[in-house]
């Protein structure tokens, strides 16, 4: 994984502090999974990271969850 730029946390390029992660990780596990804009705004304010760089955050974080959970990468992409 690290041969391709990432430094684990699926934000190539970006280098996020450990205190950036730990808020990010309590939100994701504490508060929401799929924060709404207001929601993602303000953990963008508390981490300092841009809205956008936190919703990619969101995102490959997700896809981690449910990979280990056993479930498709993608929200949505269960089929009854």
């Amino acid at each position: 994984m690290a041969s391709d730029g990432r430094n684990g946390d699926g934000m190539a390029g970006v280098q996020l502090a450990e205190d950036q992660i730990k808020v990010l990780e309590e939100n994701f596990n504490r508060v929401t999974k799929h924060p709404d804009d207001a929601t993602l705004m303000l953990i963008a304010a508390e981490c300092g990271l841009s809205e956008a760089e936190t919703a990619k955050w969101f995102r490959h974080r997700n896809a981690l969850w449910r990979q280990a959970e056993g479930l498709p990468a993608e929200l949505g992409s269960v089929k009854d």
